[in-house]
């Protein structure tokens, strides 16, 4: 029974207000009871403990943020305080300069008004012969009267002092002036100005100080009207005619005795023209160049160079530079500590500017400040900003770098060799770390093609400055090093062109002495530049030919004994050959065998990358002794033709393109023609196969003139030879003189011998003129054109009975190489008449050696070249047999024959082919690339 249910006389939903209702009573009596147990009692001496612990952290924490506000005040305050003795000093700096150049002014003028009545009084008086009694009244410093002196004698005893700007209206002559000026001296130096005030009369003193005050207000009303109203006249003269007001702006500039309004002209002076060109811009920079000759050092800095760096971040790059031309040329007027630090740091913000004209102006700018700064402190930054604009992705700033900024430098460091090596060695790092962080070629790590990498732009950008940089510092090199030779009194600096000769080189390999400006070269450089060769495939042509230069500069610098007997062990031994070490010290000889190639896989990479430097670079050099690269060569192919057989784009591709890259350098051409000649006539027979690569190879490189002399008779010596694989290896090298040559004798020639390879009925040798025909044709002239598609349609029509289907499918493939690679050519509508469509439609009847996609290609080919006549065509072609195709009265048959005439008579009424749209002619060149596609798949 519950309370509800005993008190049945009572609502207990809705109590009545009075004082027994208690809101929330059961609530209250329940927590009452919770409370009275022993765990509520101690769970509520715990809360009260935290609830004092936390109220003793809020009043500390209040305490604190007391504290900080208090100090916050002081700082504030302090703060203030400092801000206001700032602006107070800087008054008193601008009130100080105003008194400053206020007296300067009065005391110039009163100088120049001195002197002109000094000369004028004497002009006088000498006319009158008063010139002892002026001379009488002169005081001493004492205040007693000296003794009378001839006017000789006191222009001799007193030196003549003259400062301050000349600018005199009078009319006197030179020798007036002069004298008066010896007077005034004489009078100002020994009395002071009181002294000479006090010869005059009050009248004249009171005339003097009246002219002067004249003069003084006339000169500030002139430059204050000219303040007032050239930023107001400016906006309204024509820009191509603002460069007239420049002698009114500097005059201002210069004269004007508030410095705000200077500030405001010289803004004025900088913004003359809004985008100023180079004529202008010179205009202008000879305008702040004369200014801050006349006005010194100390407003050049806190009046010109604040509007350089306001300029800075102009949004007109013809503006900003500007700036760095003023850096450039006013630098030299500033004084010496400011160079490398404020001019510096704005030269450094212009060289990271997005406009490339801007960078190439503080490359040109900075090399007009390098012999400006008093010392070498800032050397390491300004290393920085050199490999920044050296490395710069832009041409012009590249070659402003190294035109201008580089010989700048190393006439500001060449007093610290020390440097120079930190220079090299810097470059020499970025060089091979630009390589190094590019991709390797294969993730094979077994494979050669590890070791190379493949190079994006940039880092083949860098690396190809970065070896242009380099060459450009052998001349530094070789300074130093014959600066610092330990045998000076041997080998004396005028002869300095033979200067490393066979006898000092074998003196310091004999000497226990250290030179190691001498031994940079062989121990750093070079190893280096094998190492950057060792990672370049070949494809990176360019970067290679840019080592091969390298080394024949240095061969060139440090002549023909030191090529001999340093670089070529070196880079000999690396290319896996023996090299005599003997004549070199211990040291540098174990260096040298060092580099010598230990594996297989080592000796195939030392083939690939450091053969060609040393045939192009090192053999290749003009002080190599003659006869030494040609003998070389010969060795070079005979030992490897006679043991490994004939060299093949398959198995000996480096040796061919170590080959190749040598035949790049035109000087060597005649060396290298005369040992393929050695070839051809060899009895061997891969010997000669591999001369007719190598002729392949040499082709692209030479002259019309050589190719006739010289190339042409060999290739056909070497077509002529009984051996069928000799006389096969030319065939490629005829094709690619067809690419290469438009001489119409030169293409008889070629003709000639591709006949004579075609009468032999061989396979292989007909499906090599075709193959070598067909990559000519889009080089080479309409006639040997109109050959290869006249072969191409007897070839096609002959009966293909007894022959492998296997010999079938290539023939085919070539074939149809050869038909689209004319396609995408323009050929007359006789020709496609009665040559190509024809042809095309022998190859579709062999549907079984004809590739599906050949026969989709040659089905459009169809279409677009026949047009309407397709059906007819085909109708004609079933009647006639493949051996009427081509004879009388034939398709094939003389245009003028008359049987020919008979045949075409039934579609005279057809209208002629008109010329195929541009659209097809395009579709025919992106159809002649499927030949490589079929050539993969294959």
């Amino acid at each position: 029974m519950t309370f509800y249910e005993e008190v049945g006389d009572q609502d207990m939903n809705h109590w009545r207000n009075q004082a027994a209702h208690v809101p929330d009573a059961l609530r209250r009596y329940y927590l009452s009871f919770l409370a009275s147990t022993v765990d509520a009692a101690e769970e509520r001496s715990l809360l009260l403990s935290e609830n004092e612990s936390l109220l003793k952290d809020k009043e500390a924490l209040g305490e604190e943020v007391s504290s900080l506000t208090k100090s916050l005040e002081s700082i504030r305050k302090e703060a203030k305080e400092k801000d206001r003795q700032i602006r107070q000093l800087r008054e008193s700096l601008e009130m100080t300069q105003k008194e400053l150049n206020v007296n300067r002014a009065e005391m110039t003028s009163l100088k120049l008004e001195l002197e002109s009545m000094i000369s004028g009084r004497n002009h006088e008086r000498s006319q009158s012969g008063d010139i002892p009694a002026l001379e009488e009244r002169q005081i001493d410093v004492n205040g007693k009267a000296a003794d009378s002196v001839p006017r000789e004698d006191v222009v001799n005893e007193s030196p003549v002092t003259q400062s301050g700007p000349i600018s005199s209206t009078t009319d006197m002559s030179k020798e007036t002036m002069s004298s008066s000026g010896t007077l005034t001296n004489v009078y100002t130096e020994s009395n002071g100005e009181d002294g000479y005030k006090s010869m005059l009369t009050s009248d004249e003193l009171s005339s003097h100080e009246t002219r002067r005050d004249s003069v003084d207000e006339k000169h500030e009303t002139t430059v204050q009207v000219l303040a007032d109203t050239l930023p107001k006249i400016v906006p309204y003269v024509l820009i191509n005619h603002r460069e007239e007001l420049l002698p009114l702006i500097m005059c201002a500039i210069e004269r004007h005795p508030e410095h705000t309004v200077r500030d405001s002209l010289t803004h004025t002076l900088f913004n003359l023209i809004k985008r100023p060109d180079e004529q202008q811009r010179r205009v202008i920079m000879d305008a702040c160049v004369s200014l801050a000759r006349n006005v010194g050092d100390i407003r050049s800095e806190t009046e010109l160079l604040p509007q350089c760096w306001e300029q800075i971040n102009h949004k007109y790059e013809e503006r900003r530079i500007l700036v760095a031309q003023s850096c450039g040329e006013l630098g030299q007027f500033v004084r010496a500590e400011t160079r490398p630090s404020l001019i510096l740091s704005i030269i450094q913000q212009l060289i990271e500017d997005e406009a490339t004209v801007v960078r190439e102006a503080a490359a040109q700018n900075l090399a007009l400040l390098l012999p400006l700064f008093p010392d070498l402190d800032k050397f390491f930054k300004v290393e920085e900003l050199v490999f920044q604009l050296v490395c710069d992705p832009a041409g012009i700033v590249v070659e402003a770098s190294l035109e201008q900024l580089i010989p700048a430098v190393v006439r500001w460091a060449k007093s610290e060799k020390q440097l120079i090596h930190h220079l090299l060695s810097a470059l020499i790092s970025r060089l091979l770390g630009s390589v190094q962080r590019c991709p390797p070629l294969s993730g094979v790590q077994d494979s050669l093609e590890f070791q190379l990498r493949i190079l994006g732009e940039r880092e083949r950008w860098v690396s190809d400055v970065l070896l242009r940089l380099l060459t450009q510092l052998l001349p530094e090199v070789r300074r130093v090093a014959i600066e610092s030779c330990p045998f000076p009194d041997i080998f004396p600096e005028e002869e300095e062109e033979a200067f490393f000769s066979d006898e000092l080189l074998g003196l310091y390999a004999r000497a226990n002495l250290q030179w190691p400006d001498f031994d940079w070269l062989p121990e750093d450089c070079f190893p280096a530049l094998l190492h950057l060769a060792c990672m370049l495939p070949p494809r990176e042509e360019g970067l290679r030919s840019r080592l091969a230069k390298l080394l024949l500069t240095a061969s060139n610098l440090f002549g023909g004994a030191y090529l001999m007997s340093i670089v070529l062990p070196i880079f000999l031994m690396a290319a896996g050959d023996y090299a005599d070490t003997s004549h070199l010290s211990s040291r540098l000889a174990n260096r040298i065998k060092g580099f010598k190639p230990l594996t297989p896989r080592a000796e195939q990479l030392a083939r690939t990358c450091v053969l060609p430097l040393l045939l192009a670079g090192v053999y290749g050099a003009p002080n190599m002794k003659e006869g030494y690269l040609a003998e070389y060569l010969k060795n070079l192919v005979l030992q490897s033709s006679v043991k490994q057989g004939a060299w093949t784009p398959v198995h000996t591709p480096e040796l061919i393109d170590a080959v190749r890259f040598l035949c790049t350098f035109n000087q060597q051409h005649t060396v290298i023609v005369g040992v393929l000649w050695e070839l051809v006539v060899n009895p061997n027979a891969n010997v000669k196969s591999t001369a007719a690569v190598l002729f392949k190879a040499l082709v692209p490189y030479v002259d019309l003139k050589l190719a006739q002399q010289q190339v042409l008779p060999a290739l056909v010596t070497l077509g002529s030879d009984p051996n069928l694989d000799v006389k096969y290896s030319s065939i490629e090298a005829f094709g690619t003189v067809a690419q290469h040559f438009k001489d119409e004798a030169v293409v008889d020639k070629i003709r000639v011998q591709m006949d004579a390879f075609l009468d032999d009925g061989d396979h292989e040798g007909t499906v090599a003129v075709m193959r070598a025909l067909a990559a000519a044709v889009p080089h080479t002239t309409p006639s040997l054109r109109d050959y290869l598609l006249q072969k191409l349609a007897m070839l096609s029509g002959a009966t293909t009975q007894g022959t492998t289907l296997i010999r079938r499918r290539e023939k085919v493939d070539v074939f149809c190489e050869a038909i689209r690679a004319l396609d995408a050519t323009e050929i007359s509508a006789g020709n496609v008449k009665d040559l190509l469509l024809p042809t095309i439609q022998n190859l579709l009847k062999d549907t079984d050696a004809l590739d599906p996609a050949h026969k989709e290609a040659l089905e459009v080919m169809q279409r677009e070249r026949s047009g309407g006549r397709l059906e007819s065509i085909s109708k004609h072609l079933k009647k006639t047999s493949m051996g009427g195709l081509f004879g009388e009265g034939g398709y094939l048959s003389a245009p003028g024959s008359p049987s020919s005439a008979t045949a075409s008579a039934p579609d005279s009424p057809q209208p002629a082919p008109s010329p195929q749209p541009e659209e097809g002619r395009l579709k025919r060149m992106m159809r002649a690339n499927f030949g490589e596609m079929i050539r993969g798949k294959s």
